[in-house]
C-alpha cells in the first residue's frame, strides 16, 4: 500500500546528504569509497520508489486526490498500511542499502587491483 514510502524518505535523505558532501569535498578527493558513490545509492532508492508508487497507482492504491493513500480512509486499513510500512517498506530499503554497500565495495576492491581503473 505505501512502502514505496520508506524507501523514498530514504531517497530523499541520502540527496540531502549527498548535496552536502558534495559541495564541501570534490568526489576525486573523497576518501570514502561510500562518499564518492553516495549517488548510486540515492539513483537506486529513487528509482525504486518510483517503480514501486506506479505500481501502487497501477493498482489504485495510491490516487490524485486527498488523502492520496486509499488505505488512509478508515483506521483498519491505515494500521494495516503502517505495519506493511514498518516490514515490507524497511526491509526493501535496507536490503538496497546492502547491495548498494556490496557494490561500493566491489567497485572500490577493483580500483584498488585494476591499474586502469586506478586514479592518474
Amino acid at each position: 500500500m505505501a512502502c514505496f514510502v520508506v524507501p523514498a524518505g530514504e531517497a530523499v535523505v541520502t540527496k540531502i546528504v549527498e548535496k552536502a558532501t558534495g559541495n564541501s569535498v570534490e568526489k576525486s578527493e573523497a576518501k570514502s569509497p561510500f562518499i564518492r558513490h553516495l549517488n548510486w545509492l540515492s539513483n537506486l532508492l529513487i528509482g525504486g520508489s518510483v517503480l514501486l508508487a506506479f505500481e501502487h497507482v497501477w493498482h489504485g492504491e495510491v490516487v490524485l486526490w486527498f488523502p492520496f493513500l486509499t488505505a488512509m480512509e478508515n483506521s483498519e486499513d491505515t494500521a494495516e498500511m503502517l505495519h506493511e510500512m514498518g516490514t515490507v517498506g524497511v526491509g526493501m530499503a535496507a536490503l538496497i542499502t546492502l547491495v548498494w554497500i556490496a557494490m561500493v565495495l566491489v567497485a572500490s576492491h577493483l580500483e584498488k587491483t585494476t591499474p586502469e581503473l586506478q586514479k592518474n
